[in-house]
């Protein structure tokens, strides 16, 4: 759930998202893999936009009066509530998903059915119904957390993070092999990172892939919310923003690279897009 909004302050050089965490008690926690978690805290009366409830395998020890009450406390101090995984059932105990939509771990559905008939549980990886959040299980975390993004910061940003997390084997290692769920826009994504260095016109590129440039434009403003103009653009500069952390390459080398005639169009258009050059950029000036 974390990493996904550690890449994304990470990708966007801003605080987009903070965290802390808490046990009960306020004593290190050890996981089911042996880590030992030392909190920041107990979890008292602490305050955020969203209380995170991940229990893990011993959710059912969990399932007490101590735990309701903290988790009443905490939750009249937090906009949203999320249970991941087994945290479903803890938040269900304390009556804090009646009459929403919400799931658990798979194994644990026709259990949670049972237990919680308040609730509308339903077989999903994830669920955001209003202000509560619930997920199934650890990748599913991993998709509810990529989802919080794509609805606060945009999609690019989403799949840019899902890029940096995971590996899908492109040959160029700077390549930016985005995937959208459109299957057009998907196609088109696929000639734009396939044409970094000798740009295409929008109009070869919906050629391309057999559509009209109105149908491409509008296909790309319903999934993406921008034009293909400027997501051709923004793919140029990740590329750029990129090579300029990661090599040793001159700016000029990376102009040429990502399309550009010459190091200062792509240094102003470099600086309209994440308000920093690429120089600065490279030796970690701050905005």
């Amino acid at each position: 759930m974390v990493e996904p909004l550690r890449a994304a302050n990470t990708l966007s050089r801003q605080t987009l998202y903070a965290w802390r965490f808490y046990s009960l008690d306020g004593e290190a926690v050890q996981s089911s893999s042996g880590l030992v978690v030392t909190p920041h805290d107990a979890l008292n009366d602490q305050s955020g936009d969203v209380l995170i409830v991940m229990p893990s395998y011993g959710y059912l020890k969990l399932d007490n009066r101590a735990t309701i009450r903290a988790l009443l406390t905490a939750a009249r101090n937090h906009g949203r509530l999320a249970g991941l995984d087994t945290g479903s059932w803890l938040l269900a105990r304390a009556g804090l998903l009646d009459n929403h939509r919400a799931t658990i771990h798979w194994d644990e559905l026709s259990r949670f059915e049972e237990a919680f008939p308040s609730v509308d549980a339903v077989q999903e990886r994830f669920v955001i119904d209003g202000n509560r959040l619930t997920c199934s299980g650890a990748m599913a975390a991993f998709d509810l957390a990529s989802a919080l993004i794509r609805h606060d910061h945009g999609p690019l940003l989403s799949m840019e993070v899902a890029h940096l997390l995971m590996s899908r084997g492109a040959a160029d290692p700077y390549a930016l092999p985005l995937k959208s769920e459109d299957t057009l826009v998907n196609r088109a994504l696929a000639v734009m990172q396939g044409n970094l260095e000798a740009p295409l016109p929008i109009k070869d590129v919906a050629r391309k892939i057999g559509c009209s440039q109105k149908k491409l434009e509008t296909r790309v403003q319903a999934e993406l919310r921008t034009t293909p103009q400027a997501l051709y653009r923004r793919l140029r500069l990740s590329l750029a923003r990129k090579l300029a952390e990661e090599t040793e390459q001159s700016i000029a080398e990376i102009a040429s690279r990502c399309g550009y005639e010459n190091a200062s169009a792509m240094t102003r258009a470099f600086k309209a897009e994440f308000g920093r050059t690429p120089t600065a950029f490279r030796s970690g000036v701050p905005k």
